[in-house]
């Protein structure tokens, strides 16, 4: 499971500076600490009930942490998966479709201002925020909850870094694309175009890409 999500993590979004490999050193801890737990050791548990001294049952449901801790059984550890899955395949969704944006953006030789980058200007991190989102609330461990935060903040900084960057380069076209578009989340009347830019909407092949330009 670490090298099938490592693969897909650097096939989407592969490090392209030394700044972008802080991130993604992050993101891979993340990965190995959360499927070596998942998988092997649980660390997690055994803080708990070790350290701590909650009492948690010894079951395969126990790794369910949130449902455990309240109580809900396996009936609420599958609604957790459930859940955790549908923020974790968003995530993927956004990773993906943003990086087919950027590779043709990059054949057309321009920037990215169509598709998923119509509606937020950093679809590929908000992509990396949910689906990490999604493995905490399915699978949540204390070194995945403990590196969340600093991957966010990591991330955060890396686009504000790539965005002065733009506006050296493009000057007035990436300001006006600043203030036009949020930069990790859509307004809420907008969430339903991002569903549809990702169920295959405008500009999402590249025969429409290429008439769009």
């Amino acid at each position: 499971m670490v090298v099938i999500v490592s693969w897909i993590f650097y096939r989407y979004a592969a490090p392209k500076s030394w700044k972008e490999w802080r991130g993604a050193g992050l993101v891979q801890a993340f990965i190995i600490a959360l499927y070596a737990e998942m998988y092997g050791f649980p660390l997690t548990i055994y803080l708990l009930t070790g350290v701590l001294g909650v009492n948690l049952p010894l079951s395969g449901y126990t790794g369910y942490l949130w449902a455990t801790l309240l109580g809900y059984g396996a009936g609420g550890a599958m609604v957790e998966m459930f859940i955790g899955w549908a923020f974790v395949l968003l995530g993927l969704a956004l990773l993906i479709e943003g990086w087919r944006e950027v590779y043709w953006a990059n054949r057309q030789n321009r920037l990215a201002t169509r598709g998923l980058y119509g509606l937020v200007r950093h679809p590929q991190y908000t992509g990396i925020f949910l689906a990490l989102l999604g493995q905490l609330i399915h699978w949540p461990t204390i070194i995945t909850l403990a590196l969340f935060p600093v991957i966010a903040f990591v991330y955060v900084r890396l686009a504000r870094s790539e965005e002065r960057d733009l506006v050296r380069k493009y000057g007035e076209q990436y300001l006006e694309y600043q203030r036009r578009v949020p930069m990790f989340f859509p307004t809420m009347q907008r969430w339903p175009e991002l569903i549809e830019a990702l169920s295959g909407g405008e500009s999402s092949t590249p025969r429409d890409r290429d008439k769009a330009a």
